[in-house]
């Protein structure tokens, strides 16, 4: 079973109170989850919830045009899961981890009868799901107005933030399908990105060699993004 520790590598967890927090602990089981798992698989039943503390998962929406378009990536900062918080238990997205680590999941029934408890359970996960939605719409405007070299800086700068660490693998295959472009777009807007002096990149392996300039290199999205969770830290 986890601790108290795992918790405050969750930050949703760590924001309850002391008395809600020990509580909803002692119905996790600490996982350890490694790289490609899949956690969920569209239209399956859901049978539990996932908070990450080092961990970090994909949400991956498939199309007939592509099978890996990512919608979405959840780390410290969240939960996997926020269909059982809305009483469903069917999602359209895949979930697949991509930095492995550790996780506090929780059954899916013990966290509806703690969503109806505790009152501060019920109003952090309320605002983390509205987060969630704001930057649904945010990443749809994204794909669509903004040059490739600025998203892929985003998602550059929300994979170091997730992965906690300056250097990371992510292969042009992959960040080509999440950004849903083709692999000839990704190299170019790498290129670019390491020419500046931003980043390094080798077969894969990636290294943020300037984390402010990468920032003013993305599109606005990625400081939307982050003023989203600085409200819910906030609230």
């Amino acid at each position: 079973m986890s601790t108290s520790n795992g918790a405050a590598d969750n930050r949703l967890l760590a924001a309850l109170p002391k008395s809600d927090r020990r509580r909803i602990l002692a119905g996790c089981d600490t996982v350890q989850l490694g790289i490609a798992e899949v956690l969920y698989v569209p239209w399956q039943p859901l049978t539990s919830v996932y908070f990450p503390t080092s961990s970090f998962m994909s949400l991956i929406m498939p199309t007939p045009d592509s099978p890996a378009f990512e919608v979405g990536l959840i780390g410290n900062e969240g939960m996997l899961g926020i269909t059982l918080v809305l009483d469903g238990d069917l999602s359209p997205e895949r979930a697949v981890v991509l930095g492995a680590g550790s996780a506090l999941r929780m059954d899916a029934a013990f966290l509806r009868r703690e969503f109806g408890r505790s009152e501060s359970l019920r109003r952090r996960l309320s605002r983390y799901i509205h987060v969630r939605i704001s930057q649904l719409a945010q990443a749809a405007v994204c794909a669509h107005f903004h040059l490739l070299e600025a998203r892929l800086a985003r998602r550059l700068l929300m994979t170091q933030d997730r992965s906690r660490a300056n250097s990371f693998n992510a292969t042009q295959e992959i960040l080509a399908s999440k950004l849903g472009v083709r692999r000839v777009g990704v190299t170019k807007a790498a290129s670019a990105l390491q020419q500046r002096r931003l980043i390094h990149y080798s077969r894969g392996d990636i290294t943020v060699l300037d984390r402010r300039g990468l920032m003013a290199a993305a599109c606005g999205c990625y400081k939307s993004d982050r003023d989203s969770y600085n409200r819910l830290r906030s609230a």
